[in-house]
């Protein structure tokens, strides 16, 4: 295999783990935020509202 594909592969799945790691860590940090837990406590109740 030529070295410099070696390389570009290496690189782009070292930059997509990063990639992916940044995103995964993102939504864990907004769905743990305090500020967010009225928000989705409110909308775990809406299945069970009796709205008519």
């Amino acid at each position: 295999m030529d070295a410099t594909y070696t390389a570009l592969a290496h690189f782009a799945q070292t930059g997509g783990l990063l990639y992916f790691m940044a995103i995964f860590a993102g939504v864990i940090l907004y769905a743990c935020w305090p500020s967010n837990g009225e928000r989705f406590n409110d909308a775990s109740q809406i299945p069970l509202r009796e709205d008519d």
